[in-house]
């Protein structure tokens, strides 16, 4: 059986050293059916697939991890410009907040709610919900005061309690061992996250903290830390100082349309209509008023975020054009689409650029939205949305089609066979080159 743990650790590296950065969201998960039509998608791909040579670059991995993520997140963009339970393009319900720094807020409900029993929020944040931390002593980096040998701590955290063992060597510094802790700990993923800090006499110390926000456990803590009770050598947990919180975890206080209220998070819903993100402190005496945007505001601010998105696509694939020549195939392939509905679009004011770009004149736009034909006039953009979307889902599907690679043999046409290896390609080159 595949080590889990494993694979997670080669995906988030690759993630957080070549990915573009960002969230994952709801639309990140799947449904069986969905999963299942990938599946089948994945065999129809592989059964008349040429085999291949692959260029295992560290350049082509990092464009092919890369490209596949730009295509993931696109695709994201684009399944949050519809409302959950319905197929209409660009009928998502935008949210206006008076104050974004203090609260973002989304809505959630479903297409068939009514517009007038949608209620509007007043909110005022008084403390936002925080997480628990447990800084150690600072140490001088370059020495350490304890004998070699197998030293252990525990960590109660989430119900249950973990033992962790390491090593003291001859030679071993604190910055060493508080950084192999860091990572033992980390790695563990038990519900804590470490990190070493240096101040500003670089001096090193090991800072635990919850991954979880609010007061979740016994006694106000969400983890403990000891080496009372623990199997081999104590006293790393004193000598560390990571035994004594130095912060303790805390809920988001707020008040909503006047009434008190507290939660674990800072991210939560309301009335399955907002999903609300607390992100500042609101001052004395005053509060965030969240409510629906008009129509016309809401499908202006869809094409928008559908713009956004499709530019960052496109500038991460220019970003790789001279490494990656291949990747100018892709370019062109999104220009093609562009190319069938560019004369609508521009009537609407929507143009693209020499590199592929679109550019949005506002007005235009906002003038369009208020006619009385704006749906009609706003199909080009669902038609060209949905061959996006198609182009997408296939480059996430097979991002080696636009890296370098010499054919071997082509399979005899029309007596296919599926195999079930080919997307291995993918996978298998993060795998070769992080072990």
């Amino acid at each position: 059986m595949a080590d889990n743990t494993a694979i997670s650790t080669v995906y988030n590296h690759f993630l957080t050293t070549y990915a573009p950065q960002g969230t994952n969201s709801k639309y990140d998960t799947h449904k069986k059916s969905e999963l299942r039509g990938l599946y089948n998608s994945i065999v129809k791909m592989n059964k008349e697939a040429p085999l291949f040579l692959l260029d295992n670059s560290p350049s082509t991995q990092e464009f092919a991890v890369g490209l596949k993520e730009s295509a993931r997140s696109l695709k994201n963009v684009i399944s949050s410009l519809s409302m959950d339970d319905s197929d209409n393009m660009l009928d998502q319900k935008a949210v206006a907040s008076s104050d974004e720094d203090t609260v973002a807020a989304s809505f959630i409900g479903g297409a068939d709610i009514d517009p007038d029993s949608i209620p509007n929020l007043e909110i005022s944040v008084q403390q936002l919900a925080g997480v628990q931390e447990n800084r150690g002593k600072f140490l001088e980096p370059d020495s350490m005061d304890l004998e070699p040998g197998t030293y252990s701590f525990d960590i109660h955290s989430r119900d249950m309690d973990y033992e962790f063992q390491f090593n003291i060597g001859e030679g071993d510094t604190n910055k060493i061992i508080e950084e192999k802790l860091s990572r033992l700990i980390t790695r563990s993923n038990i519900g804590v996250s470490a990190e070493v800090l240096t101040d500003d006499d670089g001096k090193v110390a090991l800072s635990i903290k919850s991954d979880d926000t609010g007061v979740r456990g016994k006694g106000g803590t969400n983890f403990d830390i000891s080496d009372n009770n623990t199997h081999k050598t104590a006293g790393t947990v004193d000598y560390f100082g990571i035994g004594n919180v130095s912060e303790y975890p805390k809920n988001a206080l707020f008040t909503l349309n006047g009434e008190d209220r507290s939660t674990f998070s800072n991210h939560f819903s309301i009335e399955r209509m907002y999903d609300i993100t607390l992100k500042g402190l609101s001052p004395e005496g005053s509060s965030v008023s969240i409510g629906l945007k008009t129509d016309v505001e809401s499908v202006t601010e869809n094409i928008n975020n559908l713009v956004e998105g499709y530019n960052s696509f496109i500038n991460n694939i220019n970003s790789y054009s001279e490494s990656q020549p291949y990747s100018k195939k892709l370019v062109n392939e999104m220009g093609k689409i562009a190319r069938l509905y560019s004369s609508e679009l521009e009537s609407i004011g929507l143009t693209f650029g020499g590199d592929g770009t679109i550019k949005v004149d506002n007005n235009l736009l906002t003038q369009t939205a208020r006619e009385d034909d704006a749906m009609d006039r706003f199909s080009s953009i669902k038609k060209f949305t949905e061959g996006i979307l198609k182009r997408a889902n296939q480059v996430a599907l097979d991002p080696m089609e636009y890296t370098q690679k010499t054919v071997v043999a082509y399979k005899n046409p029309g007596h296919g066979y599926a195999t079930p290896y080919i997307t291995s390609n993918y996978s298998g080159m993060m795998f070769s080159s992080y072990c």
